[in-house]
């Protein structure tokens, strides 16, 4: 009986087709991050009018008045204004053109983007690692709730916008009690949700610490000592000391010894930030790690 032999060719097909099918997937990649990244506005001057909400005279008007701001104390403010963030968030859309376009000084971090996204009726200013301290999120909120949302309400985004770099500018001159006593004028503004997220994270928070408090306190107050460092409360025994490790604690068992346990001790946690340099105006200059604040109308 003659044997049939297997073409080479058709073994190699399943191969080539997955090498075909991975080099479109990856060009389909490249294509979508390229398309991400040029979604950014170049940036063109101090007033970037994307979306072509700024008269004439109200832009020239900012250019020179945001150059001289610049020119004065190397501070540096940009506007600009795009049609759509499609479909993105604004905090991140905002960070991301930030560094894109570097703004501030070199090893200053002292840039400030005023975003305005027209479709998405939604706002940001985005401040520099520098400018954090001057331009604080109660300032930006203020800017936003006070003197943009109204604005921007009545359909008058140029006045909006020359509003609030007048009082950005104001206030990294070192004149924030205007700004911070027409927010006590109007309390209404002043009142923002609490995040649910950060509300669950400080009601677990406080139910760990607070519980761990209670349980290194209470039973030596309340409960019936057994021995030294033992104490029995509520039904369940507490046992003070150091442990077998020589780390020092609070244990508690249930009545088995196959029961649940508790132990407290110290943890340490960190944050750090950096900073990026560069400088000038056309790029190679700040970077922000998102401090500001955002609106919409």
């Amino acid at each position: 009986m003659a044997t049939r032999g297997i073409d080479p060719s058709t073994s190699r097909r399943p191969a080539t087709a997955i090498g075909a099918a991975l080099i479109v997937l990856a060009a389909v990649l490249v294509s979508c991050f390229t398309a991400f990244a040029a979604e950014l506005p170049a940036l063109t001057g101090r007033v970037v009018d994307n979306a072509g909400i700024i008269d004439p005279a109200t832009r020239a008007a900012l250019t020179q008045k945001l150059a001289a701001f610049e020119t004065k104390g190397s501070d540096q403010i940009v506007v600009a204004t795009i049609n759509s963030l499609d479909g993105e968030e604004i905090e991140p859309y905002a960070n991301r053109l930030f560094r894109f376009w570097k703004l501030g000084q070199a090893k200053e971090n002292n840039g400030v983007l005023l975003l305005v996204a027209k479709d998405d009726h939604k706002m940001r200013i985005e401040v520099g690692y520098g400018l954090e301290g001057t331009l604080t999120d109660l300032h930006t909120r203020l800017i936003i709730e006070n003197d943009m949302v109204p604005a921007f309400r009545a359909g008058d985004f140029a006045g909006g916008i020359s509003k609030a770099v007048d009082d950005m500018v104001m206030v990294l001159e070192g004149n924030p009690e205007e700004l911070e006593a027409r927010g006590q004028r109007n309390p209404a503004h002043n009142s923002t949700p609490i995040d649910p997220i950060v509300a669950v994270f400080l009601i677990l928070w406080g139910t760990m610490f607070f519980g761990g408090m209670a349980m290194a306190f209470l039973p030596p107050m309340f409960g019936t000592k057994l021995s030294p460092g033992v104490y029995k409360w509520l039904g369940m025994t507490f046992r003070y000391g150091r442990g077998p490790s020589g780390s020092s604690g609070t244990r508690w068992t249930t009545g088995s010894s196959s029961g649940s346990g508790w132990s407290s001790g110290s943890s340490s946690s960190g944050w750090s930030s950096g900073s990026s340099s560069g400088g000038g105006f056309s790029g190679g200059g700040g970077s922000s790690g998102g401090g500001g604040s955002s609106g919409s109308w």
